[in-house]
């Protein structure tokens, strides 16, 4: 996670517990990012949408799950917002194909997504297994210190960081075959 989502999301948590100051503090760090962000789209209303956003943050602060990324929900408020206004406008925006990746892709939101899409993947897995690959897999433990802090053998660690793997593989598998 990065900085400054966990930055946002802990104002925001804060926020919806009824700290004003946070929930000012959060307004007040979003706006130059929601700036930057119709800047970047070449919107000549930028600050019209900001306002927007701002206010559909307000009505809208109580759907927000504080179990996932509030990057994400942001950005979506915010691209909301925009076609909206693409809308109200008529507008058609175009960009040259060499640009079509930042339409799609916001670096720290797609880092979001993996983010949430890995934790759903870990609840899945018994409470034991999914200690294991978060432990040396995410947060780069080696095998010996994992082992001294589950009690496990360095043999067992290897094992089950093994095993956990594999029947996450098969879900995703899995997935991707009803996908299909």
């Amino acid at each position: 996670m990065s900085d400054a989502e966990t930055r946002l999301k802990a104002m925001m948590l804060a926020a919806l517990a009824g700290d004003g100051a946070a929930y000012r503090a959060l307004l007040a760090a979003l706006s130059p990012h929601l700036r930057a962000y119709y800047a970047r789209r070449a919107v000549a209303d930028a600050e019209d949408l900001v306002q927007e956003t701002l206010i559909a943050i307000h009505t809208r602060r109580a759907t927000y799950d504080a179990a996932q990324p509030f990057t994400a929900w942001l950005h979506a408020i915010a691209r909301y917002k925009l076609i909206d206004h693409y809308r109200r406008a008529k507008l058609r925006h175009t960009l040259p194909l060499e640009d079509a990746e930042a339409v799609w892709a916001h670096e720290d939101h797609e880092d979001a997504l993996a983010s949430r899409d890995v934790e759903r993947l870990l609840a899945r897995l018994p409470q034991a297994k999914s200690r294991l690959v978060r432990a040396v897999k995410i947060e780069g433990l080696s095998t010996a210190e994992a082992a001294a802090r589950t009690g496990l053998s360095e043999s067992a660690v290897k094992v089950g960081v093994h095993r956990a793997l594999k029947a996450l593989s098969a879900m995703i598998g899995k997935e991707a075959r009803h996908e299909d």
